[in-house]
């Protein structure tokens, strides 16, 4: 009998709530609202305002702020203060306000601590707080009252869970877990009394029945990246608008079986906020969660430019509400510049009256359309007129203008450039795309492979890049052997010699490095390469005796020019380390002191071994401190260090990825990207890399190279690019003992209550990477499999089955 009572003063509270909407809706219809274009300054940043039922107050809740405003003709005045007490709580720092629309008195805000709190305005008391739910563990993002239920509360949390609140209880009804890491916003349905879309930060969007809160009616991706906002039509059943950080704002047509995208509108900056405009079908409102502080009114049937904008405020806007729910001229709207602002739709700026009608566009041929004003255009006697009789273009017709629209018509002349059909064809691309190698092999193979391929295609230039990177960024130890013609620009591959003495070489260079040493020249004034060739350095640590040397070898190369071919390989011989003596003393009489470990000149930083200025005379009969001889006709020892390092080559490699990049050849720009790696990644801002993939990967699509663009998405080192293959991958799981679908929530099976995946070696549930075989259905952990596979081709559950894994 109490629940029969308790059922009829429900449906009472019921219709005295719809008759106080409908004297509501009567007086709006028989003397609209009035203002103007107005604003005041706040105590503190806003984070999100909402708007009362009759459109006369508005609450404002920030992190240090929690105010209602009236609204009055000329001005916001400031009625009720809501953060009380010497030490306002947590309790008070708003993600989120809603004001219900059925309910005039009640108020609910979304806590940064994890909080939902309900405000009850009719309280006597100072402090209005009413009911405090704590059972998120983190951030609440959104709360949402249900339009027509009058105790019913929505929240979606940074936990990756939404909550259902009946207010008449002390704790949430129903729980709905999105098995995501962050729900962005919920919305209950305006016509469907029963469903709400969730959005998440994975990109997907979800639709659940509120009695069903074990698993969602349908999930769809709906942005490449988060989804900040969501908001259903408030007169179209089936439509959904959503806004996420790819800037784009997609609504979507739910009625069908599938999520259809009907309209998409590209903005400039991530969409924090999108809300339709009362009483036009096609417009609503949008504004940005960074960058951007302007906000827009789009038509989304012309998705290119906004039909209104606002430019009042001077930081982000945080909060976007039209005044009334059948009221398309009033905008109301908060800011992190801490002011509330009312907007005059007939106060808004139309870029359309600014814009250019112009346009441009490629044909399937590569033919060439421009659009501009006729006044823009020169008539030009040269110039052919439009084949209108050639069936490679369409037929083009005037649109009807179409009065309920409100845009400007405008005429404009067309011009048609064609182009040569051959001259634009995109075989190297395809051909380039399913040839290169961009990983799998050393650096040098890849470079190597990839100028062939560029070289078949007759593309010298990429050819000659390939190589040059190559040369620049490859081991000089590692680098195969040059051909016959090879020269001095590949210094890298140019060594020294060991072990080639004085002797060796002719009377005539000995008798010439006397003379030069008889001059007093320093020995760093004899041991030069050509002019711009570098200086060069010895790597040996310590003197050591050559073996089979009676002469300190000390070369000077002149002026006189060494041919390609003069440069022959050489042996390294082994040498034999002898112990290091000194001359008696008594031998003959030094000029100056000898010392035992002299320094080396400057620009010789390796070379430890030097010796003492001797005259001609004495560098002949004997070796004062016996070292290696070098020559610059071997290959043991580089010339000079090995190569110049990577940071040398990496602001010129940036600079020709980024004239690649510029020309259009963008497949370049990546697969140098791919093959280099780390070696200039960093060199290269995030935010470039991610857009020339993007675009790689768009043109892979549109010729429908499916497994090139797989390969590029997986090599790529851009986190915004390698979960693109993450995207709408669902994994669904079956019990394996009743064979019924999972919940995904647990191991063990809500129906038959065995664990589902048990590891047929080990017998104890696998609660991390699991691997079964298709064939029995059969598996386990990934280690215990492959060690039992490597002694056993059958199954080890014992079933007989010839196991298989890939």
């Amino acid at each position: 009998m109490g629940a029969h009572e308790e059922d009829s003063v429900l449906l009472q509270t019921l219709t005295r709530n719809m008759e106080k909407m409908s004297r509501v809706t009567t007086a709006l219809g028989s003397s609209s609202i009035s203002g103007r274009t107005m604003f005041c300054h706040l105590d503190a940043p806003a984070n999100a305002i909402s708007v009362c039922r009759d459109a006369t107050q508005v609450v404002v809740a920030g992190r240090n702020i929690f105010k209602i405003y009236a609204l009055e003709e000329e001005q916001f005045v400031e009625k009720l203060n809501l953060r009380v007490g010497r030490k306002p709580s947590l309790n008070f720092s708003c993600a989120d306000v809603m004001w219900h629309q059925m309910e005039e008195n009640l108020l609910a805000t979304a806590a940064t601590n994890g909080a939902v709190v309900t405000w009850n305005l009719g309280k006597p008391s100072r402090n209005k707080q009413d009911q405090l739910f704590t059972e998120h563990k983190r951030t609440v993002n959104k709360v949402c009252f249900h339009p027509t239920e009058v105790y019913m509360l929505l929240s979606g949390s940074q936990d990756g869970f939404m909550k259902c609140f009946d207010l008449r209880k002390k704790e949430s009804v129903s729980t709905f877990s999105g098995q995501s890491e962050s729900v962005r916003d919920v919305q209950f349905s305006m016509k469907d009394y029963f469903t709400f879309a969730a959005s998440f930060e994975n990109g997907n969007v979800q639709l659940w029945d509120i009695r069903r809160p074990d698993r969602y009616e349908r999930m769809f991706t709906a942005h490449t990246g988060p989804v900040f906002c969501c908001d259903w039509h408030p007169d179209d059943r089936g439509w959904l608008a959503t806004g996420g950080r790819d800037k784009m704002v997609k609504v979507w047509d739910m009625t069908t079986n599938r999520a259809k995208e009907i309209y998409c509108v590209q903005t400039i900056a991530s969409v924090a906020r999108v809300k339709w405009r009362p009483e036009r079908k096609f417009h609503l409102a949008t504004c940005s969660m960074m960058v951007d502080h302007n906000i827009y009114v789009w038509d989304v049937r012309r998705p290119f430019i906004p039909f209104a904008t606002f430019e009042e405020h001077k930081d982000v806007t945080t909060g976007i509400v039209w005044r009334h729910q059948h009221d398309p001229h009033f905008l109301l709207s908060g800011s992190k510049d801490s002011t509330l602002y009312q907007h005059m739709f007939k106060d808004a700026t139309r870029p359309v009256d600014k814009a250019n009608p112009e346009g441009l566009c490629f044909g399937l041929f590569g033919d060439l359309a421009f659009a501009a004003k006729e006044s823009l255009i020169s008539s030009d006697v040269n110039r052919k007129p439009y084949p209108g009789g050639d069936r490679r273009y369409p037929i083009f017709f005037f649109k009807k203008p179409d009065p309920t629209e409100q845009f400007a018509h405008v005429s404009s002349a067309l011009s048609v450039f064609e182009t040569d059909l051959d001259s634009n064809r995109m075989d190297w691309f395809v051909k380039t795309a399913r040839l290169y190698l961009l990983s799998g092999k050393p650096f040098a193979e890849l470079c190597d492979h990839n100028a062939k391929v560029a070289r078949e295609l007759k593309r010298p230039q990429v050819s000659t890049t390939w190589t040059m990177l190559r040369i620049m960024f490859s081991d000089p130890a590692n680098l195969t052997t040059p051909g016959p013609n090879h020269n001095l620009s590949k210094l890298g591959t140019l060594p020294l010699m060991n072990s080639f003495s004085m002797k060796e070489m002719g009377s005539g260079m000995g008798t010439e490095s006397r003379l030069e040493r008889s001059k007093g020249e320093s020995r760093q004034d004899n041991i030069h390469l050509e002019p711009g060739n570098s200086h060069i350095s010895n790597n040996n640590e310590e003197n050591e005796e050559t073996e089979g040397s009676e002469g300190q070898a000390e070369y000077m190369f002149g002026d006189a020019e060494l041919d390609d071919d003069d440069l022959y390989s050489m042996e390294h011989e082994n040498q034999t380390e002898e112990q290091e003596y000194t001359l008696p003393q008594e031998a003959f009489q030094l000029r100056h002191e000898i010392m035992d470990n002299p320094s080396a000149p400057e620009h010789l930083q390796q070379d430890k071994a030097d010796s003492p200025h001797v005259s001609g005379n004495e560098a002949e009969v004997t070796c004062l401190t016996p070292i290696e001889s070098f020559s610059l006709i071997s290959i043991s020892q580089p010339l000079f260090t090995p190569h110049l390092p990577a940071s040398f080559f990496c602001p010129i490699v940036r600079e020709m990825l980024s004239y690649y990049a510029e020309q259009g050849d963008v497949q370049m720009a990546v697969s140098v990207l791919i093959v280099l790696g780390d070696r200039i990644r960093k060199e290269i801002d995030d935010l470039t890399q991610e857009h020339w993939y993007m675009s790689y990967i768009d043109l892979l699509q549109r010729f429908e190279l499916w497994n090139v663009s797989n390969e590029v998405i997986k090599l790529s080192t851009c986190s915004a690019i390698t979960c693109l293959n993450q995207t709408s991958t669902t994994l669904h799981i079956n019990c394996s003992n009743c064979k019924r679908p999972m919940n995904n929530r647990g191991w063990i099976c809500d129906r038959c209550h065995q664990c589902a995946s048990v590891c047929a070696v080990c017998h104890h549930v696998v609660k991390g990477l699991f691997v079964w075989c298709q064939g029995c259905s059969h598996g386990g952990h990934l280690e215990h499999i492959m060690n039992w596979l490597k002694s056993s081709a059958h199954c080890p559950a014992g079933c007989g089955h010839l196991c298989e894994y890939t």
